[in-house]
């Protein structure tokens, strides 16, 4: 006969505890030997199933999540992010929902757009979305301008900008990000414990798998979010992307000459009608890539070209692929590597924390008392801003400031163009595009960004420094990037006289009239690498110019001279906004 100890029900905790060893096993399998695709709906029912045991029990003290989405004339990505989290919340049931809300998730959308019709479509989006589950509040101008003017008596110009009222549109990234701080700390507290979770609208709650014929929604990214702020200190928790890189082509461009070469040199070598090569692994995956001077952030460059990845279907012949790599070359320029994709690598979450240097903006979490931490120096607008944000949190923070393998799918372009949405500063007149301004805030912004790192270890920003020591730090650095990106550049025109002769060699299969268009399209694609990164770039001479020079480098002191009293503003503003309790 068993005994009442056999026979005694397990505790709600106890079911708990059990179904949590289930999803163990189950991500377990999944990951194993690549990606198992026949597991993942078993996968994202069993946490489904541990939210009702969570539910049942009652008191669900776990996080609570604000979604910070800045847009700005993107519909079409803002509806593909928000497509994406739906599907998340669908699959894992994070929090599980209450009068048919997805009850711990909430999103300020904050649109940042100009075009009035764009406007109009986010809007309509937001109210789609918000009809399914997602509790979403429209950020846009008018309450964005409506706050602004309740902290008229605060100096924050050097923080969210000096746009005029009639184009308040249009402010970039980093100061509609600290716009949308300063109304979370309108927020009223509860005692559920809250995490802010800021994103761009061209990423997905997805990850990107090698092994996969699609991105997949595979990371519960609330969950893992919840159990490492539950088990651990964190203050700020960045994870970064895969996918597209979260560079400028500005910085990619050595690299992928090179890769455009050795895919030349493989079709010279091959018979056009004889089967692709199949898509083999590169050369073991290598952090950063993508970046020319991977070097600077203590990565090293992989010493081969990486190979393209022909997605036709069925199997395709070297010359379909030929055409196939040509049509997808200028998406370089919008954003995307068509050689050098990241790819997601599992390792369970709280597993893979450590600590960090880097703020990916498009990708992290912290608790709200880190909003007293802006995105500095934001209306410089210079690229590099999370990095920059980052090598100062990792000043005060310390091991509080932490990054976990929990990353985004980062997604620059449409199918439907091969094109970015927008793009502040990147010009395309028909086939030709300039991507000069781009450029330069690049260059600009890494040299704010190794300017900071040099100061950090000097004791800023917890400690004043002379204003000599700042202008010394700048000018080093500047002179120190000055000879990189020269150095490349020398490189990078080599690259392009190399690869225009192996192009245009007539003993080679790709000059008969059959390929003529994918040979079209090889020779843009060189015509935009001689404009943007050939002798004569327009980038180049801008960053070489002794004058443009000295316009930056007296903005660049100003803000870092200033950066002390930004950070009193910023305090005083969000004393005047945080509810009294």
């Amino acid at each position: 006969m068993p005994s009442r100890a056999t026979c005694r029900l397990a505790s709600p905790d106890e079911q708990i505890a059990a179904q949590h060893a289930v999803i163990a096993r189950f991500e377990s399998a999944l990951w194993d030997g690549g990606f198992n695709a026949a597991l993942l709906a078993s996968y994202q029912s069993a946490w489904r199933r541990l939210e009702t045991l969570i539910a049942a029990r009652g008191d669900d003290r776990r996080h609570q999540f604000v979604l910070v989405i800045p847009v700005a004339d993107s519909p079409a990505q803002l509806r593909r992010c928000l497509a994406s989290l739906l599907e998340l919340c669908r699959a894992f049931g994070y929090g599980g929902m209450r009068d048919g809300r997805f009850s711990k998730v909430s999103v300020i959308l904050a649109d940042d757009s100009e075009d009035a019709g764009f406007i109009a479509e986010n809007r309509a989006i937001a109210r789609e979305f918000d009809a399914q589950g997602l509790a979403i509040d429209y950020f846009g101008l008018a309450e964005q301008l409506a706050l602004m003017d309740t902290l008229a008596h605060v100096d924050l110009g050097s923080i969210v900008g000096t746009a005029p009222r009639g184009a308040f549109g249009h402010k970039g990234q980093a100061m509609m990000r600290n716009i949308a701080y300063l109304k979370l700390a309108q927020l009223q507290e509860t005692d559920i414990p809250l995490l802010v979770y800021t994103l761009d609208a061209d990423q997905q709650f997805k990850v990107k798998v090698e092994t996969a014929d699609r991105d997949v929604c595979a990371v519960n990214f609330f969950a893992q979010f919840d159990a490492i702020f539950s088990a651990t200190d964190a203050e700020v928790l960045t994870g970064k992307v895969v996918g597209d890189p979260p560079v400028s082509p500005a910085v990619m461009a050595g690299n992928f000459l090179d890769d455009v070469a050795g895919f030349l040199r493989e079709m010279a070598a091959s018979d056009p009608a004889q089967p692709y090569r199949p898509n083999a692994a590169n050369t073991s995956d290598a952090d950063a890539a993508y970046h020319d001077m991977a070097g600077l952030f203590g990565f090293a460059n992989p010493a081969d070209a990486y190979r393209y990845r022909c997605n036709l279907a069925g199997t395709p012949c070297n010359a379909d692929c030929f055409g196939d790599f040509a049509q997808r070359l200028k998406r370089f320029f919008h954003g995307e590597h068509p050689t050098r994709i990241t790819w997601y690598r599992h390792q369970r979450g709280l597993d893979s924390v450590q600590p960090a240097r880097t703020v990916y903006t498009g990708n992290y979490v912290f608790r709200p008392r880190a909003l007293s931490w802006f995105i500095p120096f934001a209306p410089l607008r210079l690229r590099m801003s999370g990095p920059t944000l980052g090598r100062l949190m990792k000043a005060e923070l310390g091991d509080t400031f932490m990054s976990a393998n929990l990353p985004m799918l980062h997604t620059r372009t449409l199918d439907a163009t091969g094109e970015a949405e927008f793009r502040p500063g990147v010009i395309t007149a028909a086939d030709a595009i300039d991507l000069a301004d781009e450029f330069e805030r690049q260059f600009f912004g890494d040299v704010m960004l190794f300017t900071v790192e040099r100061l950090t270890a000097l004791g800023f920003p917890q400690q004043a420094l002379p204003a000599e020591t700042l202008a010394d730090a700048l000018d080093a650095v500047h002179a120190e990037m000055a000879q990189q990106y020269r150095t490349r550049h020398a490189a990078i025109v080599k690259k392009l006289a190399t690869l225009t002769l192996m192009l245009n060699d007539p003993a080679r299969w790709w000059q008969a009239p059959a390929h003529a268009q994918a040979l079209t399209q090889f020779r843009v694609f060189l015509d935009n690498m001689q404009r943007n990164f050939g002798a004569g770039s327009p980038g180049h001479a801008r960053i070489a110019s002794a004058k443009n020079w000295q316009r930056w480098r007296q903005r660049q002191l100003a803000a870092l001279a200033r950066f002390d009293a930004d950070r009193r503003a910023w305090s005083q503003a969000l004393a005047a906004l945080t509810p009294q309790g």
